[in-house]
């Protein structure tokens, strides 16, 4: 047994490998963290090694103390981390006061992404607003989300519109809707900030000529979530090469479905 053959490890990893097949992932783009559970951290606990330097996250994130975090590496290629899991990602835990944090397995000479405070940031949020339930944050860059913020207007109701009239289970995927981030160069406290605030009311956040950054409560939930929304742009993008919008779903038919699906919609979206 090694902390590869841990179930949660086995699963991130295969998350990482989905995102690169669907070509979201070129070169080091994108990045994936995931909150362990108690019962993550047991398993693991006997493989971490000996505690690093500790590190700034630059704002203090209380109700991320001493939790730990699996997260992909500075500069590493998502489509390299099945090869060599433990060269590619690393775990990593909070201090006391959730304000530093230093890796205690994987990524020998290297650090987390350099997006790692934006994604515990927006940890730190959807631990809040979900009761503790979201555990997982990801980012991509996903081609036909990217391609929209060419030419949609960079606003929350603007996309969401195009999505839910764009996929039929868009409306039952994400009922509040997504939001968006404009271009703000990554990495830094301002996107943070920024993303944040954005997933105090979304699961996910488009961040325009950039990607995607989407939250759920397991890995499953947060690619589907990504991939739904995905398929729903492809479908807008073509839809625009063929000449534009003819018919779409109607706002009553959208209130249909979330009636049949039993949600609710986001009525600032209708």
């Amino acid at each position: 047994m090694a902390m590869v053959d841990l179930d949660f490890v086995k699963t991130y990893v295969r998350m990482c490998n989905d995102g690169w097949l669907q070509g979201w992932h070129e070169r080091n783009g994108g990045n994936l963290t995931y909150r362990l559970s108690e019962k993550n951290v047991e398993a693991a606990r006997s493989f971490f090694g000996e505690p690093r330097e500790w590190h700034e996250i630059g704002v203090a994130l209380p109700n991320l103390a001493r939790e730990y975090f699996v997260a992909t590496g500075s500069g590493k290629y998502l489509r390299n981390v099945a090869l060599d899991p433990e060269a590619n990602i690393g775990i990593c835990e909070l201090d006391e006061k959730g304000e530093r944090w230093r890796v205690v397995w994987g990524l020998p000479g290297s650090v987390p992404t350099s997006e790692f405070p934006t994604h515990l940031m927006n940890h730190s949020v959807r631990k809040r607003v979900t009761g503790g339930t979201n555990r997982v944050i990801y980012h991509c860059h996903a081609t036909n989300v990217i391609a929209l913020t060419y030419v949609l207007p960079l606003t929350d109701r603007d996309f969401t519109r195009a999505l839910w009239q764009s996929a039929t289970e868009c409306p039952v995927v994400f009922p509040e809707g997504v939001g968006v981030v404009p271009w703000m160069v990554p990495g830094g406290v301002d996107i943070a900030r920024a993303t944040s605030k954005k997933m105090e009311t979304y699961q996910a956040a488009i961040w325009a000529m950039h990607g995607l950054f989407v939250s759920g409560p397991d890995f499953d939930t947060a690619f589907g979530l990504a991939h739904t929304i995905e398929k729903s742009a492809d479908v807008y993008v073509r839809v625009l090469s063929c000449g534009g919008v003819r018919q779409t779903i109607t706002d009553d038919d959208l209130r249909a479905i979330a009636r049949d699906f039993g949600v609710t919609l986001n009525p600032a979206m209708l």
